[in-house]
């Protein structure tokens, strides 16, 4: 049995899970699985080492989730945070409250991939219960009720968590306009 198929064996449990707690279906999951795995046959001779083949692997996976989230999500429609309010006193509960309604020139695509880029950073800076639940609830559209009964924690709980993510996205969004 060749290297890359062994590995294929030892590894495709382990990532299947990994890539399905981060997405909303057994499918999706398997879909990315295999366009890692397609990317690993493909690029096997580019991985330096062995020992570096299972980090590569879940690197991988994390930018096809990333693609999948980019591609998925739904686009803006307001670019004036300030008119919803003082960052701490009224954040708005969704994504599409602070991202900007754009039309589809080239011009228009580099912006909404540069701010999807910043909102990629920022959600990768939130603490892990503020990104999970934000990442829950506004990329894979599940309920508050859901995560709630799943996670053991009160609505109110992500409620907060999620609002804190949207005030950390919401200000690392504004300077981003400011620049632009």
């Amino acid at each position: 049995m060749q290297v890359k198929e062994q590995t294929f064996l030892r590894e495709k449990g382990r990532l299947l899970s990994f890539i399905r707690n981060r997405v909303s279906s057994l499918e999706e999951a398997e879909d990315i699985l295999q366009d890692v795995f397609y990317q690993f046959i493909a690029g096997y001779d580019s991985i330096e080492s062995l020992d570096r083949v299972t980090s590569w692997l879940y690197s991988v996976a994390r930018n096809k989730i990333i693609d999948r989230y980019r591609r998925d999500a739904v686009r803006p429609k307001r670019t004036d945070l300030a008119s919803h309010g003082a960052f701490e006193d009224e954040a708005p509960l969704s994504i599409q409250d602070i991202l900007p309604d754009l039309g589809n020139t080239p011009e228009d695509a580099f912006v909404k991939e540069m701010i999807w880029e910043a909102i990629m950073e920022a959600l990768e800076e939130l603490p892990p219960e503020q990104r999970d639940v934000f990442v829950s609830n506004e990329i894979e559209e599940r309920s508050f009720r859901d995560l709630a009964e799943e996670q053991g924690v009160s609505i109110n709980t992500l409620l907060s968590r999620k609002r804190y993510a949207i005030l950390a996205l919401r200000k690392r969004l504004q300077k981003l306009y400011d620049e632009l």
